[in-house]
């Protein structure tokens, strides 16, 4: 009987250290994390050829500052996530994580950010790295989301610094080739989100989180969604028409591009949520690929 018990609260125990330890790696959002971590590591190639090494200190640091900014987030909207099905079972609306202990957590990750990739990358990675934990946190987090629709707009530039980061990582700096992955993403920011501001227009007006569809409607969003997408896609071919990338890059942007502006047109005529929800998954599948062009772009002009 003693036995029996010891081994049940050694069971309790163990489920308790691994719930603690899958709260806080739900705090970094490393689902999120995968596709920024994506166009670091793609970028990287195409900027040079870098080792392993710099390359694992560079998506290190870089998931360190993004998991930090992701953890202060949860703290910042907890409010907010409280009352929204998709996010009430995080760990800090549910209590399963203190506030104050996921700022900390957060500010920690993003000072750990910093001092990786200035002491074993470069100084200016560190500095990008920095940018964008503080444009999302402060710039997105804080001011925009719960303050005007162009939250998406203007806070994107946080979520387009990883190319930066991984492009100053291998060669100390940046060029104009760097600043068009940067604006690559920049544009494809608002269809992604708005995509899945669509499935979720009910439980973002419901808290008072101006997104695009609550604030002007389905209509309008639906078609500032074609607008971007369009704007996306005459922006991935200006790399080429300037010699960053050739036929490889070249055909791929272009298969690309094209179906995800068929989707989002799509999307504009149906108007449902099906429509919706598979622009929003293709527009993930979309980025990885695009930058997946790149580097095999980039390796056979290599």
């Amino acid at each position: 009987m003693e036995a029996s018990r010891a081994t049940t609260a050694e069971a309790l125990a163990l489920g308790g250290v691994r719930q603690v330890l899958a709260d806080y790696v739900t705090l970094t959002k490393p689902r999120v994390q995968l596709l920024l971590l994506l166009t670091t590591v793609t970028t990287m190639y195409v900027a040079g050829d870098p080792s392993m090494s710099l390359v694992a200190l560079t998506v290190l640091g870089g998931s360190l500052s993004a998991g930090g900014a992701a953890a202060v987030n949860h703290y910042w909207d907890r409010d907010i996530d409280a009352q929204m099905a998709r996010t009430a079972t995080r760990p800090v609306p549910s209590g399963r994580v203190s506030p104050r202990a996921a700022l900390v957590y957060g500010l920690i990750l993003a000072a750990l950010s910093f001092l990786l990739l200035a002491t074993t990358v470069n100084l200016l990675s560190a500095f990008l790295a920095l940018a964008g934990f503080l444009g999302y946190v402060l710039v997105y987090t804080i001011w925009l989301k719960r303050t005007t629709p162009q939250n998406i707009v203007i806070g994107g530039a946080a979520g387009a610094v990883p190319p930066l980061v991984g492009w100053a990582a291998v060669t100390g700096g940046l060029d104009p080739a760097a600043l068009y992955l940067f604006a690559i993403v920049f544009y494809w920011t608002p269809p992604h989100f708005w995509a899945l501001s669509l499935l979720m227009k009910d439980e973002y007006a419901r808290v008072g989180v101006p997104m695009m569809p609550v604030v002007h409607g389905e209509v309008e969003t639906r078609r500032q969604i074609v607008l971007y997408t369009s704007l996306l896609v005459v922006l991935t071919m200006l790399p080429v028409v300037f010699g960053f990338f050739g036929a490889v890059y070249a055909a791929g942007a272009a298969l690309l591009g094209g179906a995800f502006l068929a989707l989002a047109v799509r999307l504009q005529r149906r108007a449902d949520r099906r429509s919706a929800l598979r622009t929003y998954l293709f527009s993930l599948a979309y980025l990885a690929l695009l930058f997946a062009a790149m580097v095999a772009d980039a390796r056979v002009l290599g």
